[in-house]
């Protein structure tokens, strides 16, 4: 019975005493003074700048297909018919690629993709009383891209293309042959359009800018080819296409923070 009590003895005065410690800790942590917040001027700038396409991105498509049979469970398509369609088409995109040598592209500016081969369901209502058949072919494809670094040959090249008979033209995208020095250039005036409004600040409140003390991009430069455009009286078919590939924009921002001198 006598150690029990001893031990309750010692326990308590263990939570008296970790108290007293704790109370001290807590009274010197609230004793540090704070540490004082710097002052300072913030800004955001948006700069934005446009620059004239240099070249352009083509894609066009090529396909053959095998002749039209009944949908089954079992449909697989014919190999005869499916090597005979197969060999049209690498004939008609080697044809295509020595047209475009022709006309002035050089070979490491053509890319000719690789062979897709799909299945083409079609629909068709022999007589009116009964529901549609369905029918399926298959269709092969090769898609070619082409990289225009002379924008002037651009309406001799789209020519070439239909003339060869391609299946699709999936579009002209206008591009700048070196982005880094137009997405530099916009983030450069939107760091010195953010310093002008800072110092302007500045000057107007009577302080003095100190050191930078925050840097970050509010948007990365924003890069986004355009699209081909024609006139509207080429869509008509009133004149002769003209292509035009106006302005591509690039935006930039940034927001950056200068200390204030006392």
């Amino acid at each position: 019975m006598k150690l029990i009590s001893s031990s309750r003895h010692s326990i308590a005065g263990a939570l008296i005493v970790a108290s007293l410690l704790g109370g001290a800790t807590t009274v010197q942590a609230q004793s540090q003074p704070s540490m004082p917040e710097t002052q300072r001027i913030q800004v955001q700038a948006q700069a934005e700048i446009k620059a004239e396409p240099d070249m352009a991105m083509l894609n066009a498509r090529l396909w053959e297909r095998t002749p039209t049979i009944a949908r089954t469970v079992s449909t697989q398509a014919d190999p005869q018919a499916l090597a005979e369609a197969r060999k049209r088409l690498e004939q008609r995109t080697g044809e295509l690629i020595r047209t475009l040598e022709q006309e002035g592209l050089k070979s490491n500016t053509i890319t000719a993709g690789s062979l897709s081969v799909r299945p083409d369901y079609v629909h068709r209502q022999v007589k009116k009383d009964e529901p549609p058949q369905t029918l399926v072919r298959t269709q092969l494809e090769r898609p070619v891209s082409l990289r225009i670094e002379d924008l002037e040959r651009l309406p001799a090249i789209l020519d070439a293309l239909t003339k060869a008979g391609v299946d699709a033209l999936d579009g002209v995208t206008y591009d700048l042959k070196d982005r880094d020095a137009a997405t530099d250039k916009a983030l450069t005036q939107a760091l010195e359009k953010a310093r002008h409004k800072a110092q302007l600040m500045a000057s107007t409140l009577g302080v003095e800018l100190g050191q930078v003390l925050n840097i970050q991009e509010t948007n990365a430069p924003i890069f986004a080819p355009r699209m081909m455009a024609m006139s509207a009286e080429a869509k008509q078919g009133d004149a002769t296409p003209e292509y035009r590939s106006g302005e591509i924009t690039i935006d930039a921002g940034v927001s950056i923070a200068w200390e204030i001198k006392n």
